[in-house]
């Protein structure tokens, strides 16, 4: 099984940038996009054989996510129940016979961490609502974090600490969601890979210099981490100021 997750910066201009194309050439089962920025009425996005779940933000033309599947889940649910951080349409969760699959797109904490509260808040919340998932069956989790968990993860680790998406409070709430049971699937398969990133500036030619994040993940429950086949940067992927990430999960069938 073939999973893709994907920052897509705006889904609208990402169409005109190979998106299409991108999702017919690639034929994941499932397809979860962040920051679509748009509201499902704004553009049709033609993917024959694709089911459609959008979460978009009250506020137009900011954040939401969306999931395009090709089997149809048990159930879908919108949000954390969480009003304050369902507005901002960041979560879905689709409901399979042996998972549950979670896309998120997590708040930025902003320049001078302006907003790190309501980012602490959410992480706290997110994490309560997928251990409770996890104690009912396995969860595969993706999206963009917005952190760079270890110093591996960022090109520039030491003039970046204390920064949006490389400081203490970010970086310890990613510990505690992976000490509640979960694995980063790309960095247990790769300890050591350096210079792996998901996300580059736009400033300073930051892509065409490497110089970039790894702040786009696929989780899993520890339990889960036998069936992943293998854990993908899709980092010559264009469209986005984000590369895609992908999860390839055996079925239960396969050694």
């Amino acid at each position: 099984m073939k999973m893709i997750s994907w920052n897509v910066n705006g889904l609208r201009a990402c169409m005109d940038k190979g998106f299409l194309a991108f999702v017919e050439a690639q034929s994941p089962d499932i397809m979860a996009l962040q920051e679509t920025k748009m509201q499902p009425h704004q553009a049709e996005v033609p993917l024959p054989g694709y089911l459609q779940y959008w979460h978009s933000a009250e506020k137009k033309g900011y954040s939401g996510t969306a999931v395009f599947v090709k089997e149809a889940p048990l159930s879908v649910a919108y949000g954390i129940d969480r009003p304050e951080f369902d507005c901002e349409g960041r979560v879905i969760t689709l409901e399979y016979p042996d998972y549950w699959f979670v896309t998120v797109y997590t708040p930025n904490a902003q320049d001078g961490l302006r907003r790190i509260d309501y980012r602490m808040a959410f992480e706290d919340a997110l994490r309560g609502y997928l251990t409770a998932l996890d104690r009912k069956k396995p969860v595969i989790l993706c999206g963009d974090l917005n952190v760079a968990h270890n110093e591996i993860d960022l090109k520039n680790p030491a003039q970046n600490r204390g920064n949006a998406g490389f400081s203490d409070e970010e970086r310890g709430k990613m510990t505690e969601l992976l000490a509640a049971g979960f694995s980063d699937s790309f960095r247990t398969l790769y300890p050591d890979v350096a210079q792996a990133y998901s996300w580059w500036s736009y400033r300073s030619a930051a892509r065409a210099r490497n110089a970039g994040w790894r702040i786009d993940y696929f989780l899993v429950s520890n339990r889960l981490m036998p069936r992943v086949r293998d854990s993908i940067l899709m980092n010559d992927i264009y469209g986005s100021d984000h590369c895609p990430v992908c999860l390839l999960l055996k079925d239960g069938t396969e050694a």
